[in-house]
């Protein structure tokens, strides 16, 4: 990983310009809830940070799959320095990142078109978080993974179902990490991932 995860207080000058930015736009375009602004650390930054510690090392790419405001994606591109292309095909949404990565200097890119419409080589990672059920989801990653790599997806209370839905059409190795910021919330570890 980059030399800025070592870098604490770089990584949070960053997220403090980044989360200054987020409030300003937020009072006028709706990226996040207006009631999150007050607890966007616990509720989006360190939510997103947690996935950084799964990353394989060496990982110098990644794509995040409905980036919206820029969690996790941004974030892990920040406090790791892997480069991220972020995948939003809202055009505000898409306005705002490009805005974050400049203001940040994070090591992003963003791909205002669908994880779908991509015309990127795979990356050996992908991220995703509140994108949509992991069936669905995984048929949408899984053409955009390299082979051998794994995919983090930030997934709430309930997920085992989306597991089980999951394993119906594919062969995956499944290790859920416990969400530090949100009761019965898991980051799911995807990998070895085939189509049955």
């Amino acid at each position: 990983m980059g030399d800025q995860w070592d870098d604490g207080a770089r990584v949070a000058a960053k997220l403090n310009d980044l989360h200054t930015l987020l409030s300003a736009w937020t009072t006028v375009k709706s990226l996040i809830s207006r009631q999150d602004i007050h607890d966007l650390w616990a509720r989006h930054v360190e939510d997103s940070l947690q996935a950084a510690p799964l990353i394989e090392p060496g990982t110098t790419r990644a794509i995040d799959i409905g980036s919206g405001a820029g969690f996790p994606g941004l974030i892990i591109a920040l406090a790791t320095g892997v480069h991220v292309d972020l995948f939003e095909s809202n055009k505000q949404k898409a306005a705002f990142l490009r805005e974050a990565i400049r203001v940040t200097g994070a090591p992003a890119a963003v791909q205002a078109v669908r994880i779908e419409d991509s015309r990127l080589p795979p990356a050996p990672l992908i991220t995703a978080r509140g994108v949509s059920a992991l069936p669905v989801l995984l048929a949408s990653a899984v053409p955009a993974l390299a082979p051998g790599g794994l995919c983090l997806f930030h997934k709430g209370a309930g997920y085992e179902a989306e597991v089980e839905a999951a394993r119906k059409h594919w062969s995956m190795r499944v290790r859920a990490y416990p969400s530090r910021t949100g009761a019965g919330a898991v980051i799911l570890r995807l990998s070895e991932i085939r189509r049955r």
